[in-house]
């Protein structure tokens, strides 16, 4: 699975594979492919700085990179109390309706909430920059299309590769302009932000956008037959994220959430903005099923929903309350019936991409 993308990176397979768990990145850097960490959840710097100093002892030596959520346009002098003030007390009724609803118990007097969805501002992206850039990473991924022009200025002066997100072809030109390396181009099917066109579409339409730019496609791939399909319309790589949730070394800390994403199929998930304000794709629960209502006060607009929920979230996830337990995940989840390795995971994926390889040279009479 070599592109000139992957050769370009020094990577055996062009797989390129984003998570928030510093374990499942480095184990997916061991097996050949390209580890992304996630970097949304750190607020501290110290936090992140322990986890990279961590990969570093961990990827021998080969290259990894991290993924921010960060908007391309700043926000002059404003706080996340400002924007907490901005939430309308209706909507924190019917967070505390809900939570009632389902007896989901407080945290525990002094326990903080945990992960908020703080990263999107810009103070607190450029803390996680100012870290980055001390580590030897090779690609910042942003999940908000390009970052700001001196962001990107900054990553090419440290000779890292700059990628972002894009859901339609507009998006992309806009990313080239921009002067991003790499696009990658996020179907309707993946987990987590994401757009309306499929990745069967968008896939082709984005690498002729942005030509001669690498493309990775990347939306509803956890097969190596898909990961061939993606190269067949014009890829260089492919994007996975959900694929490593049920991964050995994924760190969910709820054995009761990764039994749902076993035991969930294809049809199991939903674009909703419950988590973020911004259309998701996520396990559907009945936390996205009471926010997706129409007679319930509607979503609000990113970031106030994220720090609306961040607590209640949080509280869900701590107690482990099954109904509305949830996360981001895509239409893949239905091949995602057994936990394994990041290792066992590469082997089928080449052994996939092999016997499809194996089809295609049959069709074309070359076997």
């Amino acid at each position: 699975m070599q592109t000139e993308l992957s050769n370009a990176l020094g990577v055996e397979h062009a797989v390129f594979g984003f998570t928030p768990f510093p374990a499942v990145a480095a184990a997916i850097t061991r097996a050949g492919g390209f580890g992304v960490l996630g970097a949304v959840r750190y607020t501290a710097p110290g936090e992140l700085a322990r986890d990279l100093d961590w990969m570093q002892q961990h990827t021998d030596q080969l290259p990894y990179g991290l993924d921010v959520v960060m908007p391309a346009t700043k926000v002059e002098g404003v706080t996340e109390a400002d924007v907490e003030a901005m939430i309308p007390p209706g909507h924190r009724r019917f967070v505390d309706g809900i939570l009632a609803k389902y007896d989901v118990p407080p945290l525990a007097p002094g326990e903080a909430s945990g992960w908020r969805i703080t990263g999107w501002m810009e103070q607190v992206a450029r803390t996680q920059l100012d870290v980055a850039f001390d580590y030897p990473i090779k690609l910042l991924a942003n999940a908000l299309g390009p970052p700001p022009p001196d962001v990107v200025r900054r990553a090419h002066d440290h000779g890292i590769r700059v990628a972002a997100l894009a859901g339609s072809p507009r998006h992309a030109l806009h990313h080239k302009a921009a002067g991003i390396d790499i696009v990658v181009a996020q179907g309707y099917e993946a987990g987590g932000h994401t757009g309306e066109i499929a990745t069967m579409v968008l896939t082709p339409e984005v690498v002729s956008a942005v030509d001669p730019l690498p493309v990775l496609a990347a939306g509803g791939i956890g097969t190596g037959e898909q990961i061939a399909a993606g190269l067949a319309l014009g890829a260089q790589g492919v994007w996975l994220g959900s694929l490593w949730l049920t991964t050995e070394e994924a760190d969910l800390h709820s054995r009761r959430l990764t039994a749902k994403l076993l035991a969930a199929g294809p049809g199991d998930t939903v674009r909703s903005r419950a988590l973020t304000g911004k259309p998701a794709r996520q396990l559907r629960t009945a936390w996205t099923d009471a926010w997706d209502d129409p007679d319930g006060p509607g979503t609000l607009p990113m970031p106030l929903q994220g720090l609306l929920v961040a607590e209640a979230n949080s509280r869900i996830q701590r107690h482990e309350v099954e109904p509305l337990l949830g996360t981001p995940v895509g239409q893949i989840v239905g091949r995602m019936n057994t936990e394994r390795s990041v290792q066992a995971v590469f082997d089928d994926l080449t052994r996939g991409f092999e016997r499809a390889i194996d089809r295609i040279n049959r069709i074309a009479g070359r076997a």
